[in-house]
Order: C-alpha cells, then sequence, then structure tokens
C-alpha cells in the first residue's frame, strides 16, 4: 500500500509563460563558418588581420541576444544592446516592411523593430497577445470554411 495521502495538492494559479522569438539556433553555423574565415585571414598575416577574430564572437553575441519577448503585458524588443518594453495598449498595429524586421507601430506613428519576428509567427503572437494582435491565418480559415458550408 502507498503512504501517499488522498488529499488533493494545492496549485498556484497558472501564470501564462512569455512567448519568446529568436534568432533559430542553426545560425551559430554561420559563427563557425565567419570563425574559419577569420582563421584563415590570420595565417595569411597576424597583425594586419588579428582584429578579424571580433566579427565571430560579435555575430555570436547577436544571435544569443537578439529577441523578441511577448507576455500578457506587452512586448519586449531585445536588441544588441539595449531593449524596448511596450504595453499593448501603446501598440497601434504593426508594420511589414519589405525586406526588414517586423515594427509596432505607436500610436504616436514611431516604430519599433521586433527582432526575430516574422509574418509567419504571428499565430503565436496573436495566441501571446490574448487576441490583441490578430491573427491573419485564423482569419483566412474561417473565412474558407464559411465558403464551403
Amino acid at each position: 500500500m502507498s503512504n501517499r495521502s488522498a488529499t488533493p495538492r494545492k496549485t498556484s494559479p497558472t501564470v501564462a509563460e512569455p512567448t519568446v522569438f529568436a534568432i533559430p539556433r542553426l545560425a551559430y553555423m554561420t559563427v563557425f563558418m565567419t570563425l574559419l574565415v577569420a582563421v584563415i585571414f590570420m595565417g595569411v598575416s597576424l597583425p594586419w588581420f588579428a582584429w578579424t577574430i571580433v566579427v565571430p564572437i560579435a555575430q555570436a553575441w547577436w544571435i544569443h541576444r537578439v529577441r523578441t519577448v511577448a507576455d500578457t503585458d506587452g512586448l519586449t524588443a531585445v536588441r544588441m544592446f539595449g531593449s524596448t518594453r511596450l504595453h499593448w495598449d501603446e501598440i497601434d498595429g504593426l508594420a511589414f516592411p519589405k525586406w526588414r524586421s517586423v515594427c509596432a507601430v505607436r500610436a504616436d506613428g514611431s516604430k519599433v523593430r521586433l527582432p526575430a519576428v516574422t509574418f509567419r509567427e504571428l499565430p503565436r503572437l496573436s495566441a501571446a497577445s490574448g487576441g490583441r494582435v490578430p491573427d491573419p491565418y485564423a482569419a483566412a480559415r474561417e473565412a474558407r470554411l464559411a465558403a464551403r458550408g
């Protein structure tokens, strides 16, 4: 027989975990390749190319550091040397500039870049925001289902 008591466990209220949008870890392969090129350059002339070792170190730091964190209160855009915190009521919308990162548009028209967030990530961002950011994929699915039936 078991000595476990039959009393139910006390559970703490569930707190939603923040959703982190980060650069994929596969990007560290580029650090390896850059390091290889830096070593080759240093082999050619150490006094002239010793500084190139800084490039893969900075690249690894950038991959590790840059991210966007979404939680129930808002977004935090973490850059290489700093971060910006936006509450959901400050965000007027999202902008998708061609060939650049997604930007959160504030009510005053200023934009804050959201690193590692892409259009493909909008369903996760919508879920993290509690529906404050609409999910365009869900709207398209609903329209397709409405057209069928």
